[in-house]
């Protein structure tokens, strides 16, 4: 049984780490187009159709536990789509969760879902164990059902909104991730305040949807000659272009951000939780990013696969970044360990000229390491692709940050 070294634990008197679970790997009951994880199962070479089994579960479960030294332990259920693993396998979760938990540890549960499986037993198990609960969905119907579709090409949005109301009705809160993607974000107080509305969440989490063409196959940021600033290609759309055709186009998301800060700050700031608006309040108060894409460095998530390979990321799940496996090394040495170490504080140590000299780095830290696809005009790589539309946005919100950080005393 892998045991947690010493050495580990001695760095710090609170010792801590996220690990993003996927029980059932990249399996899921629907199809959407822009989906980074669904090819995770050829090119990782599983078996289909193959889970977590209980051997790994409880060793996951242990050794999270056991390398935590924080007042509480954040478990993060995500896949493909977890509810496929069934409520027994939860039930489960629960049960070892219990057995391994310490004395004075609080122990919480996130369940990221596209809600298709959701139904009564289902609400009343995440309302009894209070789990936290993410549903994925694009904003209003035509846009939602643009890219998040069954198997068989259906629409998924009717069935979506039908676990939100279930949701609300049992009074368990959620927050709606939305992937913005290259057509909802041309519609952005659209997306917003039907997410707020009419889905009725008051958590709303902003991902932007940027893949490489050849994501598949080749990890994020190993491009041959990657294009500079400003090059057609590090665009969507065009024929030679180094992204996928669904993803955000730069320049149209920070028009995104900038119009759904807008309708927050108008209407709804201190009610409504937008991600990337809560940590560039706080972090322009002089306090730590509250995301790992805008932290200076990151590497303290990592992610567990269904036969207990941990690797650097979720976006990183490629052969080059795993760390190793449970059931031969213990997490916590694996999460802390010299290669994870060296990953995490990559995500400054790589930045370009541009991005250390930058008004908004304390901001933004160029952003998720995954996405730096493009070369500076200068020709230095680790650019981001997403640079003009953040640089944008920041520069947009930058009077009202400072009125915020006026009533709060902080200026």
């Amino acid at each position: 049984m892998p045991t947690l070294r010493r050495e580990t634990l001695i760095r710090g008197s609170t010792y801590r780490f996220h690990a993003m679970v996927k029980p059932g790997g990249a399996e899921c009951n629907i199809d959407c187009a822009y989906c980074f994880y669904l090819h995770k199962t050829d090119l990782l070479g599983h078996k289909r159709h193959v889970r977590m089994d209980d051997a790994t579960l409880d060793q996951h479960i242990r050794q999270y536990i056991e390398a935590q030294t924080g007042e509480e332990v954040i478990f993060s259920w995500q896949g493909g789509e977890p509810t496929l693993m069934g409520l027994a396998f939860f039930e489960k979760v629960v049960a070892l969760q219990a057995k391994h938990g310490k004395p004075g540890q609080r122990i919480e549960n996130d369940l990221q879902t596209n809600g298709l499986l959701l139904d009564a037993r289902w609400i009343d198990f995440l309302k009894r164990n209070h789990f936290h609960v993410g549903l994925s969905i694009d904003g209003p119907q035509r846009l939602h059902d643009r890219y998040r579709l069954t198997k068989n090409g259906q629409p998924t949005f009717d069935r979506v909104m039908a676990a939100a109301q279930m949701l609300r009705e049992a009074d368990i809160p959620f927050a709606a991730l939305c992937v913005v993607n290259r057509e909802n974000a041309l519609h952005p107080r659209e997306v917003y305040r039907f997410l707020v509305d009419q889905l009725g969440t008051w958590r709303v989490q902003f991902t932007p949807a940027v893949e490489p063409r050849q994501f598949k196959v080749t990890a994020p940021a190993r491009m041959d000659e990657p294009p500079l600033e400003g090059d057609p290609r590090a665009r969507p759309g065009h024929p030679d272009s180094i992204v996928t055709d669904w993803s955000v186009d730069p320049d149209d998301y920070g028009r995104f951000l900038s119009g759904v800060w807008d309708e927050w700050f108008a209407t709804d700031i201190g009610r409504v939780h937008v991600n990337l608006f809560e940590t560039a309040v706080a972090q322009a108060a002089g306090m730590p990013a509250q995301m790992c894409t805008q932290g200076e460095v990151c590497g303290k998530a990592v992610a567990v696969e269904h036969d207990g390979e941990v690797f650097s990321c979720d976006h990183f799940v490629y052969p080059e970044y795993r760390l190793g496996n449970i059931h031969q090394a213990h997490m916590g040495n694996l999460a802390f360990s010299p290669a994870q170490e060296r990953f995490g504080r990559a995500k400054s140590a790589a930045l370009p000229t541009k991005c250390r000299s930058c008004d908004y780095l304390r901001l933004c830290y160029g952003e998720c390491p995954k996405n730096r696809l493009i070369r500076t005009r200068e020709g230095e790589a680790g650019l981001n692709y997403l640079c003009s539309g953040l640089y944008a946005f920041y520069d947009h919100i930058g009077s009202d940050v400072v009125h915020i950080l006026q009533s709060m005393g902080r200026l």
